[in-house]
């Protein structure tokens, strides 16, 4: 009978649990900032819809759907034939009066002709090039050239074609540099300026981070909404981004340093926060579950206030299998950003 004491005793011995494997972080003093989102919208830096103010019939199409074009460019030609005959003609009547004023002008010079005669000449000379200034610009009113360098759209008219004036031929977008334009609530509107960085991303192009800054910021909120509109500049060196293309926004205020920590490792109890932190002081590492102070969060990141110091440990993933006093075991030390398939493959090569 009393080896069944002893009996037991050994069988509770060999029963003690292995301490737990955990997932820790260290926690560090980093920079941080309030983020504020918005959904903005894609605009080309320059657009225009490229239209004419005469009617008349197309001879000659100078450029393809989606064809980049330089400022100056010839993309459609009007009948001219009249307009060419026309200033030909007056070419020669603006030569002529050149002639015979340059003629009175030399007799008046010798004395040879009244001043009037020189006037009346002049006039002519004047009026003759005046009419051809004005076929001039009227040939120049049947060649649609680009305003400035971009991107054609596609076009909606044909070799034959009689364009009416105003009817749309094409687009065109300088496509360089691209606006964005969001609106944020007017009580970021102090800590909003010409220069603040912003990030913004599509869904559409795979949500790839796209960088830029503010440009302008409207003179007026808007009464309905409280909020105020704002402009931004995006780089577009490959042409990626189009107008129209709805995107995230991203800015951030009120840069610090302060402690953060990965968002998984916050336990929520309540209307309090806690996280399991290791003490490594025992052996084995023993847990402590100690009540933080929440501050602003980021996507995977959030700021602590309290409860805390540099370097303390805290479980990032093993919450669920552990509380206070638990025996535990660090599998592996997670980084800032690091995920949860990269802990695994660290783990197992330890």
């Amino acid at each position: 009978m009393r080896l069944l004491p002893l009996l037991l005793l050994t069988i509770s011995l060999g029963a003690v649990a292995a301490p737990t494997g955990v997932y820790v972080q260290r926690v560090q003093v980093s920079e941080f900032a309030d983020r504020v989102e918005a959904l903005g919208t894609l605009r080309a830096n320059e657009s225009v819809t490229l239209t004419t103010s005469v009617t008349d019939r197309i001879t000659q199409l100078h450029f393809n759907d989606g064809q980049r074009v330089q400022a100056g460019d010839l993309l459609v030609e009007l009948n001219n034939l009249e307009e060419k005959a026309d200033r030909q003609a007056q070419f020669l009547v603006v030569d002529e009066a050149k002639r015979q004023f340059d003629r009175v002008q030399k007799l008046a010079k010798d004395g040879l002709a009244p001043q009037s005669q020189l006037d009346e000449q002049r006039r002519t000379f004047q009026a003759a090039q005046a009419r051809l200034d004005a076929l001039d610009a009227r040939m120049q009113e049947l060649q649609i050239v680009a305003p400035f360098a971009g991107v054609l759209g596609l076009r909606t008219v044909s070799v034959g074609t009689l364009l009416s004036a105003g009817q749309v031929i094409t687009t065109l977008d300088d496509d360089t540099v691209m606006k964005l334009d969001f609106s944020v609530p007017s009580t970021y509107l102090p800590f909003l300026k010409v220069g603040l960085p912003i990030s913004a991303q599509a869904k559409a192009l795979d949500n790839t981070p796209f960088n830029g800054s503010i440009a302008s910021i409207d003179s007026r909120v808007d009464p309905i909404t409280r909020s105020v509109r704002v402009r931004a500049l995006l780089d577009n060196p490959n042409f990626v981004l189009r107008p129209g293309l709805l995107m995230s926004v991203e800015l951030y205020k009120n840069s610090r340093q302060t402690l953060v920590i990965a968002e998984e490792a916050l336990i929520p109890e309540g209307r309090s926060q806690s996280v399991m932190r290791v003490n490594t002081q025992q052996n084995p590492a023993t847990i402590e579950q100690v009540v933080v102070t929440v501050g602003s969060r980021i996507p995977g990141q959030v700021e602590i206030l309290s409860g805390l110091a540099p370097n303390d440990l805290v479980v990032t993933h093993g919450t669920v299998k552990i509380r206070h006093g638990s025996e535990v075991k660090i599998l592996a030390q997670q980084q800032y950003g690091e995920r949860l398939p990269q802990l695994l493959e660290q783990a197992a090569e330890q």
